[in-house]
């Protein structure tokens, strides 16, 4: 008894003082008040104190009625929240007194704004704000390669439901720097694999959707077949592999080693593809004539590939004219060939018709925006600096040697897509990248090959939808991988942490991976949101548990908070800590808040001015709304809209963008 007088004599009244200051200031609406003290009045430790009632409860609480929650409220994200107006209604909000506005006029104000407006609006914001955001993030391959994006944009304009492990699949091999990559990138219509005058650039498999006609299909680029004939040093040359770039720590042993067995490795890889291939493509060099390299392969897929549909292509021949007579010269390998050139298309058309003639038919059903969502495959790129193991965890989480391996940095060149399904069955589309490193470092070694393979890396990063950042554990946060968390920032994908090669942690102990997140987190704050895994991808040690937290980001990126809970949050925050005033005594008021978009979530703020919001407060909202909302692994935009001031007294809904491009690096530097 003495505590509980004690608590009603002193605490409850400065309680109660302090939230009547509250409501007057506009921070606390008088409906969420009654409901915090409606509990303590119907106890009978209360009731027996009915007599402080007067003196702890300021007048407009006690004499508060229900009647008054629908036509007036001081907080108005409130009360979209617990009234739940529809989108035809409209939500009246609070009168902007001198207090708040010191050069506002005396009179007051009754902006009264249409919900739905306010809706469509945010979403223009959010438009806006993709488009300029994706015009500064655009490379430059992607301004030269236009013309074949909006080609394949035209082409491949078909929406199938059928997956592409059961498409059939199309085979391109044949020697180094024939012309096997542009005719994939040809067939495909985009510029995937990478194109340039040297020989060996293409190593793995890289596979791409393409149809003619009816028929749907798969392509599959191959590297180029050595002969066994090489020597190590002729095979160095042909492959074009660097023993110095990246390799300063591996003994020079070890590098030869691993270059010795790069032939085989690649061949390895495109007599997968050709297993696994219905019709084979094979390409020679029209302007080179018949090599000793080309009998070869001619005789090795004769001799164990002749029940299968093989056709022999003889790039390189853009003159209609001459292109017959080159073609004729390989008819010594038993083949037919047919004159094609993949950098202007002449006769791919005959070759296509030839490859769909040894394919069977597949029945295409058209498919529509909601059965497209529902098969939607979640894209998960594999990013980091060379030698990090991006390769390894593929092949670990794939469970075979999906792309090659090797101590040789640079060894991956394209970005390699392969399709994964989980422990509880859901699909992913990994995307192994090749390593970046500093931009300068790639500039001085004057490599064309891996400034494109650097490009593709990035693009996958675009084209995903959660980024796997592999660090190597000895190593830690670099320079390079903090450059590399911003862009993944500036994209808005969702991301974990992958630390590669724990193993090579010793004398390991409980505190070691605490110690090591904090540390991370400490140099990684661009990505202080994103979760960390432990792996060791040459054992397969957690691999598992990459694909279980890229899973939980995906989910969260996707998610949309419902008005309820996200006018709570916000009226919670701005309670919690109301925006600072100004010199000129301003202070900034949240009019209507909206989630607009996902992936990465989105939300907009209508408020008063945005200038009077400073970045801090704009990092307490976000924090916020991660601390009570969630949203773990996926960077979160907000956007902040101004009221036009010729607009205060006529409503409407009308509002204005104030600096876009401020908010865009406000956006993409803290939120």
């Amino acid at each position: 008894k003495p505590l509980a007088n004690c608590f009603f004599s002193s605490f409850l009244p400065k309680m109660a003082s302090l939230l009547d200051s509250l409501t007057t200031r506009g921070f606390f609406s008088i409906p969420s008040i009654s409901r915090i003290y409606s509990p303590l009045a119907s106890s009978s430790s209360f009731a027996s104190s009915s007599s402080i009632l007067p003196s702890l409860f300021p007048p407009s609480v006690l004499s508060y009625s229900h009647q008054q929650s629908h036509s007036r409220f001081p907080f108005p994200v409130a009360a979209a929240a617990l009234d739940g107006p529809s989108v035809e209604d409209e939500l009246d909000f609070e009168e902007v007194s001198d207090e708040n506005y010191a050069d506002d006029s005396d009179e007051e104000e009754d902006v009264s704004l249409d919900i739905s407006i306010l809706e469509k609006e945010a979403r223009d914001i959010v438009r806006d704000y993709a488009t300029t955001l994706s015009r500064e993030l655009k490379l430059e391959d992607e301004i030269v390669e236009g013309k074949e994006s909006r080609r394949k944009g035209k082409r491949q304009a078909k929406n199938t439901q059928i997956p592409e492990h059961l498409l059939q699949r199309v085979a391109i091999v044949g020697r180094p720097n024939v012309g096997k990559s542009a005719l994939f990138n040809r067939l495909v219509g985009e510029n995937k694999a990478i194109v340039v005058d040297e020989p060996g650039v293409t190593r793995d498999r890289l596979y791409g959707r393409s149809y003619w006609g009816d028929q749907e299909f798969v392509v599959v680029d191959t590297g180029g077949v050595m002969t066994v004939s090489k020597s190590p040093a002729g095979v160095m040359e042909e492959l074009n592999v660097s023993t110095t770039i990246g390799m300063e720590g591996i003994p020079l042993r070890s590098r030869e080693a691993a270059v010795a067995r790069m032939p085989s490795m690649i061949e390895k890889q495109a007599t997968a593809a050709v297993d696994e291939s219905a019709v084979i493509v094979f390409v020679v060099d029209g302007q080179s004539g018949p090599t000793g390299a080309d009998v070869e392969i001619a005789d090795w897929l004769r001799k164990y590939y002749s029940h299968k549909n093989i056709i022999l292509a003889v790039n390189k021949c853009e003159s209609p004219r001459k292109g017959l007579m080159q073609a004729s010269e390989f008819w010594s390998l038993g083949f037919s060939p047919i004159p094609i050139s993949a950098l202007s298309g002449t006769g791919t058309g005959e070759l296509l018709d030839l490859v769909c003639a040894g394919l069977n038919k597949l029945e295409i059903m058209e498919s529509t925006e909601e059965e497209e969502e529902e098969n939607y495959i979640p894209a998960i790129a594999i990013i980091g600096r060379p030698n990090v193991g991006k390769s390894s965890i593929l092949n670990a989480l794939v469970r075979e040697d999906r792309t090659i391996v090797s101590p040789v940095s640079g060894t991956t060149r394209d970005a390699i897509d392969a399709e994964f399904t989980g422990p509880d069955g859901e699909k992913f589309r990994l995307i192994d990248t090749a390593g970046i490193r500093k931009k300068a470092a790639v500039a001085s070694s004057g490599s064309t090959t891996e400034a494109l393979s650097v490009n593709r890396a990035f693009r996958a990063i675009r084209r995903s939808d959660v980024v796997a950042l592999v660090i190597e554990a000895m190593a830690c946060i670099t320079e390079q991988d903090m450059k590399i968390a911003e862009r993944i920032e500036r994209e808005g994908k969702g991301c974990l942490v992958v630390v590669n090669k724990w193993d090579t942690i010793p004398n390991k102990n409980q505190q070691t991976a605490a110690n090591y997140e904090e540390d991370v987190r400490e140099k990684l704050r661009s990505l202080k949101w994103a979760p960390i895994v432990y792996s060791t991808a040459i054992t397969g040690h957690s691999v598992d548990n990459i694909v279980v937290a890229a899973a939980t980001v995906q989910k969260e990126r996707s998610r949309r908070l419902s008005t309820a809970i996200l006018n709570q949050v916000i009226r919670e925050a701005v309670a919690f800590k109301s925006p600072p005033r100004t010199r000129g005594g301003k202070r900034g008021r949240v009019y209507y808040c909206t989630q607009a978009a996902i992936r990465p979530p989105t939300f907009v703020f209508f408020v008063n001015d945005s200038k009077l919001f400073s970045d801090t407060y704009r990092r307490y909202m976000e924090k916020q709304l991660r601390t009570d909302a969630g949203f773990a692994g996926t960077p979160i935009r907000l956007l902040w809209r101004s009221r036009k001031r010729s607009d205060k007294n006529g409503g409407g809904g009308t509002m204005r963008m104030a600096g876009l491009t401020r908010e865009r690096n406000l956006a993409t530097k803290g939120t």
